[in-house]
Parts: structure tokens; sequence; C-alpha cells
């Protein structure tokens, strides 16, 4: 696990963060179609106080554009002089989907499935190299969010790995509506951080290509509670509030089973 505990600047890349300031840092991958450069860009908001290094990354699939708007919020909730430690933004890691509204790269790969990929690799494993290097590698916790395919939706949940004391007490603080323990599958994010002891909160809200007002508020107030529960922020963690999130093992589908249009009435 790697933390920033030093209160000392933050090399990352080419640059170097002071304590207290934020910068964007743009990592080149490879380039477009057109020639031009494409970048991993990140916005790293180091801390003016010593503290673990974590990230928070949105758009792994590039059409599930919810942690773009998440981090987007985020940004504006929270400044270096309020923070212990450093915090890695990655607000849309598959910059070539999130141009393309596509799910996949553009060499029709799945970006998390290509973990930890290879420096001269495909496009996909470029960048999952070019991320695990830069980002994962220098963290000891990331809040990864995704949402659900083109017209499903997601309910804000957590997703974590079975067995961990530790992630149910992050799961718990962030405060979804679920939290599933789910099995980690090969070549993704959360498998390989779980390889290299980094710890991985995985949110699923929403669907693709859309803005939704619940799962945007859910995700910000989630990550500002991890962020005070591991004392990173002065805030409130939530936990003390009467909070039983569904907890489960397993998700499914709700499917129609017949043909039509569905008109849901609250009931009061």
């Amino acid at each position: 696990m790697s933390s920033d505990d030093t209160g000392e600047a933050f090399r990352l890349h080419d640059q170097t963060i002071m304590p207290g300031t934020c910068a964007t840092v743009a990592i080149p991958v490879s380039q477009q179609v057109t020639g031009l450069d494409a970048a991993l860009a990140l916005r790293v908001m180091h801390g003016s106080r010593p503290g673990p290094c974590v990230f928070v990354s949105g758009a792994v699939h590039g059409d599930e554009i919810v942690g773009t708007a998440i981090i987007q919020r985020l940004l504006t909730r929270l400044a270096p002089d309020m923070l212990a430690g450093t915090i890695i933004f990655a607000p849309a890691v598959n910059i070539y989907g999130f141009v393309a509204h596509s799910r996949y790269l553009p060499d029709r790969r799945d970006l998390n499935r290509s973990f930890p990929g290879a420096e001269r690799g495909s496009l996909a494993s470029q960048l999952a190299h070019s991320f695990l290097t830069h980002v994962i590698d220098r963290c000891a916790l990331g809040i990864d969010i995704h949402s659900a395919a083109v017209h499903r939706y997601n309910l804000p949940q957590i997703r974590i790995a079975s067995g961990s004391p530790y992630l149910s007490e992050l799961a718990m603080a962030f405060g979804a509506p679920i939290i599933i323990e789910s099995p980690l599958r090969p070549g993704s994010m959360r498998a390989l951080a779980g390889d290299r002891e980094v710890q991985m909160l995985l949110l699923e809200a929403g669907e693709a290509l859309r803005f939704d007002r619940f799962s945007i508020e859910t995700g910000v107030a989630g990550v500002l509670r991890v962020l005070a529960h591991i004392g990173m922020i002065d805030a409130d963690d939530g936990l003390a509030e009467v909070h039983v999130p569904v907890r489960s093992n397993r998700s499914s589908w709700v499917r129609a089973p017949r043909g039509g249009v569905s008109h849901r009435v609250r009931k009061s």
C-alpha cells in the first residue's frame, strides 16, 4: 500500500505538485486517428497535510459518464488546503471511448479486461499499463465509478471483494443503498488492485450516456464520507446515522415478462 505521509511535494510523471496545491497532469498514451496526441488526463489535489493517497476514476468504459459528473462536482467541493493526503482524479480514463460515446476503445477492446497491460501492447493494453503505473501503484485506495449499459439502470451500489472487513467498513461509510460482495474478474482494475494490495470500492450507478441526479448525488456524498472516514477531510463519515444498506453476494437483472410500456406508480 502506498501513502503520501511526508507532507512533501508530490511527483507525478513530469510534474511536481507542492503541498496545498492542485495540478492537471497529461500523460501521453498514444495518438488519435487524426495524428493528434491522446493523453491520460489527471487532476491531482495534493493536501496541505500528510495523509494517504487515493484515486477516484470515471469512464473506464467510455460511455459510462456518471463518474465524470461525480468527479466534476467533487472538484468543486474539495480544496487542497482542507485535505490531508493526495487525491488523483481521473474523470475520463478511456478518453477514446468517451469522445466516441462508446464503451470500448477504437480497437474494440474492453479496458476493464486489459489490466495490467503492457507498455508496447495494444491500445487498451498501453492505456491500462499507464493507469497502473501512474495511478494505481501510487495509491492505497481507489474508488472506480461505473454504470449500467445503454437503456439499463443500476440502482447505486457499492461492489467490494468478499472477505474484507475493512472494505465492508468503507462500503458502509459510502452509504449507497446496496453493498454487493462480487467476484474479481480477470483483467479488471479491481482484480489487479487486489493483487497489489490496493483497496478498491466500485460504484455502479445509473445508465450509460445519461446523467441522473440521484446517482450523482449518491456518488458525491459517498466519496466525501469515505474521505472523512479515513481522515483525509474533516467531516462526518455518516456511520453514526441509522442506515442499513441491503447486503448481497450476487445480482441479477429484472426483466419484463411481456412486451409493452411500463407505468410505475409510487405508493405513499
